[in-house]
């Protein structure tokens, strides 16, 4: 291909990320809401559109029509800077996660990723990282105790959850040879997905996810009784909702980078042995990765409405007294598997 073919194709890929997951983190809060609903035994969104399907679109248009409102003592430039680089961060890392493998259409062949780098973990690890600055200046330049000690929460919740978080992937790295996320997807193949070689390490990272994302039972930076509602106390209309989609696009790529690093990826063990149309093969693949992603999701959500908060010490015991060490634990654990088994 002409290195004009490669930037269209580039670009297609990017603009239909970016239209999917907008739609997709949309439906997302309806899908919440609907759950959270049936846990609790009521009916949840049911007026706007068949069963309440056009929600999203009247939530956004709500949200548009709002006045923005900025108090008095915040510091303007951040202010508005912080929801945008929470949004650039969420969204950028879709760039190398691998739905499917390669794919041959119209004549092209096709990698379903807009990027299949070598260091997409590093890559990954770097944007999620840089998160937190779009809350901590959310939090600082609004002027506010409570936007502020929202903001402080979350970086110490990120660099206290990050470590274990790291050293759960340095399992992953260790089997895989590799920090690209295609090749560690190809590593798993037929049953062998790190979720049953290092029970362990995928406890960790998930746990460690539901912390990098403030999901509860870890929303401490939020924690709506005791900081009204924390780092997003004093943002409304539209820059409100770039932090709510920018929670729901971290979740996803939570769920993503779950199922790429520890449950196959879009590996359906031993498919190729079925003699399958290789069209209908990467159809299937990609079929399976998104199940998986939305089996997570599911999980972020049910879990939600089943634990309550932790409190903040208990958060922080967490952390530093029982993920980290298990994280170390399975480095030796994986050590031993490569050792007596050749792995």
């Amino acid at each position: 291909m002409s290195i004009w073919e490669v930037i269209i194709i580039s670009l297609i890929k990017i603009l239909l990320i970016v239209v999917l997951m907008l739609l997709t983190v949309a439906y997302l809060v309806y899908f919440e809401r609907k759950i959270s609903a049936w846990i609790q035994n009521r009916k949840g969104p049911n007026r706007v559109g068949w069963h309440g399907l056009l929600q999203p679109f009247a939530d956004v248009f709500k949200l548009l029509l709002k006045e923005d409102i900025v108090p008095e003592k915040a510091n303007k430039a951040l202010h508005t800077l912080a929801p945008f680089i929470a949004l650039f961060v969420a969204f950028a890392t879709y760039a190398v996660i691998p739905i499917g493998p390669t794919i041959e259409l119209f004549g092209y062949k096709i990698n379903l990723v807009v990027a299949d780098v070598n260091i997409g973990v590093l890559y990954v690890l770097a944007l999620t990282s840089l998160g937190v600055y779009g809350i901590t200046f959310a939090g600082w330049s609004s002027g506010s105790k409570y936007s502020l000690l929202g903001g402080v929460r979350s970086s110490a919740q990120m660099i206290s959850y990050e470590v274990s978080m790291g050293f759960s992937i340095a399992g992953v790295l260790l089997l895989s040879q590799s920090l690209s996320p295609t090749k560690i997807v190809e590593a798993q193949y037929g049953w062998m997905w790190n979720a049953i070689l290092q029970p362990i390490g995928f406890i960790t990272f998930v746990v460690s996810a539901f912390a990098e994302t403030n999901r509860l039972p870890f929303d401490l930076p939020e924690a709506e009784p005791e900081l009204v509602g924390g780092y997003h106390t004093e943002y409304s209309s539209f820059k409100f909702a770039g932090f709510f989609l920018a929670e729901y696009a971290n979740m996803i790529i939570a769920s993503m980078m779950i199922t790429t690093l520890y449950l196959g990826g879009y590996q359906i063990p031993y498919i190729d042995k079925l003699g399958l149309n290789q069209t209908l093969t990467v159809l299937l693949q990609v079929g399976a990765f998104l199940f998986k992603t939305a089996f997570m999701l599911f999980f972020f959500m049910w879990v939600r409405w089943s634990i309550p908060r932790f409190r903040y010490d208990q958060l922080m015991n967490l952390g530093w007294k029982v993920m980290f060490p298990l994280s170390l634990l399975n480095i030796v654990w994986v050590a031993v598997l490569i050792m007596v088994f050749r792995l």
